[in-house]
C-alpha cells in the first residue's frame, strides 16, 4: 500500500513568487519567512517522496465565476501554468500522477464526494508558489502532483467540516493503493487576510495560532466553526484554511509538529508553515 509520509501547510501569496524571481530571500522583508523552507526541503529531501497530493485554491485562472467547482481534481499527465498578472514568471510544466488521481477519484465517488475531474487544466500561483518553494530550482520536475482545488472564492463554499472530511477520504484513497510509493500532502493558502473592502488587512494572530495548535493532534474544534465564524475571526480570505484542514484530514494517528513558522505580514497576510508526521 502507499505511504503518507507527512503534511505541510504553506502560504501561496504571489509576492511571494515574485521575491523568489528576484532573489530577494534574504532581504530583511522576506528573511524571517524564508527561514523556515530549507529544513523542510531538508526533510523532503531525505523523506524523497514519489508524489505530492497539493491542495490550493483557484484564484480565477480556470475557474473563475462563470464555472466555480466545490472541489476539483487533477487527473493529467501535465500540468501548465500562466501569467495570471501577479508579475510571477511562468514556470516549467508540472508532472501528474495519473494513476493515484483515478484512484482518488473513483474513491470520492463511492464515499459520497463528486469531485469536478480535470483532465485538461492549467495550475495557477495557489499551486505553483508552494512548489517553488518546496522544490526550489525548478526541482518539482522530479516528483509527481496530483493538483486538488476547494472553491474559497465564491459563495457557497464548502463548511470548514466537510473540507477535513474530503481530505479524510482522500486520505482513505492513498492509503488504499496498491503501490508502495511515498506521498506527501500539502495544504496551502492563508492564515488570517483580506485583500479589499472595510476590513482589508485584517490580521489575527491569536487566532491564526491558535488554528496552528489545533490542527497538530485536535482538528475537529476547527471543524466546528462555519465559514461565516471564519470570515469573522480573520478576514474574507481566512477561508482558505480550508485547504489546510483537507490536508490534515488525510493523516491519521497521532501526530508530531516538527517544524513551525509564523511571519505576519506578508504582503498584508499571516504566514503559517508547518511539518506534520506521524509520532
Amino acid at each position: 500500500m502507499a505511504k503518507l509520509i507527512g503534511g505541510i501547510t504553506t502560504s501561496h501569496i504571489p509576492a511571494i513568487g515574485v521575491a523568489m524571481d528576484k532573489h530577494l530571500e534574504d532581504t530583511p522583508y522576506y528573511r524571517d519567512l524564508f527561514a523556515i523552507y530549507p529544513p523542510i526541503r531538508e526533510w523532503l529531501q531525505e523523506q524523497k517522496p514519489d508524489i505530492a497530493v497539493l491542495f490550493y485554491n483557484d484564484h480565477g485562472l480556470e475557474m473563475f465565476l462563470d464555472k466555480k467547482p466545490t472541489f476539483a481534481i487533477g487527473c493529467a499527465p501535465e500540468y501548465h501554468n500562466a501569467d495570471e498578472g501577479w508579475g510571477i514568471n511562468p514556470i516549467p510544466p508540472v508532472t501528474g500522477e495519473t494513476e493515484l488521481s483515478w484512484h482518488i477519484v473513483n474513491h470520492l465517488i463511492e464515499n459520497d464526494f463528486d469531485p469536478t475531474v480535470c483532465q485538461d487544466i492549467k495550475v495557477d500561483h495557489g499551486a505553483t508558489v508552494p512548489l517553488t518553494l518546496l522544490w526550489p530550482n525548478f526541482t518539482y520536475q522530479g516528483i509527481k502532483v496530483i493538483p486538488v482545488s476547494i472553491n474559497c472564492e465564491r459563495h457557497p463554499m464548502p463548511k470548514p467540516s466537510r473540507s477535513f472530511a474530503f481530505g479524510q477520504a482522500i486520505g482513505d484513497a492513498i492509503r488504499s493503493w496498491d503501490s508502495d510509493q511515498k506521498v506527501v500532502v500539502l495544504g496551502t493558502g492563508g492564515l488570517s487576510h483580506q485583500l479589499d473592502g472595510q476590513r482589508a488587512g485584517i490580521l489575527n494572530g491569536d487566532f491564526d495560532n491558535y488554528c496552528m495548535d489545533k490542527l497538530v493532534n485536535e482538528p475537529e474544534e476547527l471543524c466546528q466553526y462555519s465559514n461565516s465564524d471564519l470570515i469573522e475571526k480573520g478576514g474574507a480570505q481566512m477561508v482558505e484554511l480550508a485547504m489546510w484542514l483537507a490536508m490534515r484530514g488525510t493523516m491519521t494517528g497521532e501526530l508530531k509538529e516538527v517544524l513551525r513558522n509564523y511571519v505576519a505580514p506578508i504582503s498584508n497576510t499571516a504566514v503559517g508553515v508547518q511539518l506534520l508526521v506521524n509520532t
